[in-house]
């Protein structure tokens, strides 16, 4: 954005320099319209007005985005509440399950008290191997 500013500081004192140095009288007829000034005014003026209708321009697409990130940032705020409450009810729950745990000295270990049927299988397979079928 500051780069932005520079950029158009140095532009209006390019334009201003140039518009000085350039004082000889000219007509502007614009329809019906007649003007007569210095080129350094006309140029002014153009320039001036290239500075408007760019704002306008511009205006709606910046407001937008100003409403977007304000919307962003109550999203994310809400957001971050919702995973704080959540993590809390996570260690509740937690808790619970370990004071009603059935082996207690298992949960306390950290160890699982169920042991799969797949654990079972695969335990036996290690001490039997499979044998090719004979015929």
């Amino acid at each position: 954005m500051q780069i932005l500013l520079i950029l158009g500081i140095v532009f209006a004192i390019g334009a201003v320099s140039f518009a000085l140095q350039n004082d000889i009288a000219v007509t502007v007829v614009l329809g019906f319209w007649r003007y007569d000034s210095s080129l350094a005014v006309v140029l002014l003026m153009a320039v001036c007005l290239g500075a408007l209708i760019a704002g306008l321009v511009s205006t709606p697409s910046v407001i937008k985005s100003q409403w977007d990130r304000v919307r962003l940032r109550r999203q994310v705020t809400s957001l971050e509440s919702d995973r704080a409450t959540l993590e809390s009810r996570v260690r509740e729950i937690e808790s619970d399950a370990a004071r009603k745990s059935p082996l207690p000295e298992l949960a306390a270990e950290g160890a699982a008290p169920y042991v799969g049927l797949k654990s079972l299988m695969m335990a036996q397979e290690e001490t039997h191997p499979k044998r090719p079928f004979q015929n």
